[in-house]
């Protein structure tokens, strides 16, 4: 069997860089906005993804379209539909593909989101971040709570599928501070919720503020436990885990593309920076676009890297440990060609780190805590 590819599902990642301010937590390829004329960046993601066709001629249309950043939801209606069109025109988009769009609250009140929808976006990706006044500006938002709670209802009268963005384990958050926060959240309404846990990453405005004693993360224990109050509140909502940082209150609401990344199936990265896995002649590939925008306009295409078949697995494992559907063992096999350490599975077994039920490895709550260094002991050394 083949163990990664398009057989489990083909997407196409829009990296739009652009934000009108830096966030101090954020570690992704982002830009200030200011004056900056979009049409050439426009049109080289458009170039790229059309020709992307000649590396892939035997992909099936697009299962999603992913438009993250950065902030896409700069983006008018127009553009969007553009990216879109150039999409289905170059693969094709399957009659049901979930179209994503990132967007900042302050976007939503100031455009209307019906535009997005009349473009073909079918889901909503809303950076909350949080809805505590003193949060946001710590976070470096430029919204505020009553503002999101705004943005919320917009979005509710135009899509039934849409995901809010939480972080917590701020540094000095309570667990009751954490509870009541993510209570009110949670009675919003929201069919899908991603909750992450503050990373502070050295190179970030958080990075260097910590490095110089100034900002304190909260400690790991701490953390654990915020982690393991999410899923309590997150459950007797009626909105249960279906991966490490995401919630969904029925099926059909999950994030189709993020499956993609999960399943190690095939996606396109395009835009600044952006990263894509792709199959090519029965070769593992990653791909890489430049990060800068001037660099990017114009560029010949991705840096190609043809991955390792130890490269592939290790990826693979990282990847499909992390939703509760569980890792397929029979993959594993493929990928590494033996089965799992039968005494190791054994240990995580009794240890309730993991159950294993039709030939998958299911990580359990605790499990889920340990999911990377899970990942890093079923390596074979």
């Amino acid at each position: 069997m083949r163990a990664v590819g398009p057989e489990f599902g083909f997407g196409l990642y829009v990296h739009w860089p652009y934000c009108s301010r830096i966030c101090p937590y954020c570690d992704f390829n982002v830009y200030v906005a200011r004056e900056r004329d979009a049409a050439p960046l426009l049109a080289a993601i458009i170039q790229d993804i059309r020709a992307h066709r000649d590396r892939l001629p035997d992909h099936p249309p697009l299962q999603s379209v992913f438009l993250g950043g950065g902030t896409p939801s700069l983006l008018a209606g127009a553009e969007i539909e553009r990216i879109l069109a150039a999409a289905d025109a170059t693969f094709g988009l399957a009659a049901d593909a979930e179209i994503t769009l990132e967007a900042n609250p302050n976007d939503i009140l100031r455009a209307d989101p019906a535009d997005w929808a009349k473009a073909g976006v079918s889901r909503l990706s809303i950076g909350v971040q949080s809805l505590d006044d003193q949060a946001l500006r710590f976070l470096g938002r430029d919204h505020d709570s009553a503002g999101a709670r705004g943005a919320i209802e917009r979005v509710r009268q135009v899509f039934d599928n849409y995901s809010i963005d939480l972080i917590y384990a701020r540094p000095g958050q309570s667990v009751q501070a954490w509870q009541s926060e993510l209570t009110a959240a949670l009675t919003l309404g929201a069919p899908h919720v991603s909750l992450y846990e503050l990373t502070i990453e050295a190179r970030t405005a958080f990075g260097k503020r910590a490095a110089r004693g100034e900002l304190t993360p909260l400690p790991d224990d701490d953390q654990a436990t915020l982690y393991e109050v999410t899923q309590e509140i997150c459950d007797a909502h009626g909105l249960p885990a279906y991966e490490v940082s995401n919630h969904v209150r029925a099926p059909r609401f999950e994030s189709r593309h993020n499956r993609i990344y999960w399943a190690s199936g095939d996606w396109i990265g395009v835009g600044p920076g952006a990263h894509g896995r792709l199959t090519i002649a029965g070769q593992r590939v990653s791909t890489e676009a430049a990060r800068r925008p001037e660099d990017y306009v114009g560029d010949a295409g991705p840096t190609q890297t043809i991955l390792s078949r130890s490269d592939t697995a290790n990826e693979f494992l990282a990847m499909g440990l992390r939703p509760v559907s569980g890792l397929d063992i029979r993959r594993y096999e493929a990928l590494f060609g033996h089965p799992p350490d039968g005494d190791m599975l054994k240990d995580l077994v009794a240890h309730g780190h993991a159950k294993i039920r039709n030939e998958r490895l299911h990580l359990t709550l605790t499990g889920r805590l340990l999911a990377d260094h899970v990942a890093h002991i079923l390596v074979p050394h």
